[in-house]
């Protein structure tokens, strides 16, 4: 870790952290209280969604709109220009993109087509965490900030390999910042669960996983790929994929950082209270 002990953390001039969980747990609301006291805030699904997938999320717009005559007649004449508004609180058009396998008169993807885009999102996952370096010395060189905070995506787990001491995302990320689990409880994985239900939203699942789980839903269900109900889908699965995911925080967070509660970090109200947490997570 960069900051060996409490000591290091609370006299660094330069104070940088990269938290990570499950979506939900508070990232970007630090993130942004944070950022209102001089912190730079480096959004991984920002970065994602603009320089890595901005081009496919617009191309998927244009490709809808091509669907109705009368925008295909001005796309076509250059005379109305089709973009994605995707900002750090709203993620949509990424999520819109990533999509749902199942039932194409649901709104369903062909599940090929679906696995395709999630594979680009992987690939664009693991290259936005390696720039995280550049927008730190970015930062410094451009604005003059110090303390950085990187608000890292929810499956960050599925990216990296925790137990491997020379993951390369990992020891890039633990070489230039302090690795921050905001670990959840049961309650908080229950609500997670009935929010994702009342709006199910698409995720990013490691191949593996999602293979098993697409071939144990429908057997489960008896049904084709092309009558699986897209939402009942991703909601039969979420729940699974935290569960999935938390022993892999955990790891992260034993082998490359420390971890705080989310219900510490709820009652977080200035930097000088984050800063007195990440320094009770250090030894003395």
């Amino acid at each position: 870790m960069i900051y060996s002990n409490r000591a290091e953390w609370l006299g660094a001039e330069k104070k940088r952290v990269a938290l990570f969980g499950m979506s939900g747990l508070g990232k970007t609301w630090a993130a942004n209280l944070l950022r209102d006291e001089g912190w730079f805030h480096y959004s991984v699904d920002y970065r994602i969604g603009t320089r890595y997938m901005g081009e496919y999320i617009a191309d998927n717009f244009k490709r809808e709109a091509m669907k109705n005559p009368f925008l295909a007649e001005l796309l076509l004449s250059d005379s109305v220009y089709i973009a994605s508004n995707i900002t750090f609180e709203n993620l949509a058009p990424l999520s819109t993109y990533l999509g749902k396998p199942g039932d194409p008169a649901k709104g369903g993807l062909p599940f090929d087509e679906y696995l395709h885009r999630q594979t680009q999102h992987r690939e664009a996952e693991m290259a936005a965490l390696l720039d995280t370096k550049h927008f730190i010395e970015r930062a410094e060189d451009i604005y003059g900030i110090g303390n950085f905070l990187c608000d890292s995506g929810g499956s960050i787990c599925e990216v990296v390999d925790p137990e491997d001491p020379e993951d390369p995302i990992l020891t890039a990320l633990s070489q230039n910042l302090l690795m921050v689990w905001i670990e959840g409880s049961d309650a908080h994985t229950e609500e997670l669960v009935k929010r994702f239900d009342r709006a199910p939203k698409p995720m990013y699942y490691q191949p593996q996983f999602l293979a098993a789980k697409w071939t144990e839903y429908r057997d489960l269900k008896g049904v084709a790929e092309d009558k699986v109900d897209p939402d009942d889908f991703v909601r039969w699965t979420y729940a699974q994929a935290l569960a999935h995911r938390q022993p892999r925080y955990a790891a992260m967070a034993e082998n490359w950082g420390v971890k705080i509660r989310a219900e510490d970090l709820y009652l977080v109200r200035n930097g000088k209270d984050f800063t007195s947490l990440i320094a009770d997570t250090l030894p003395v």
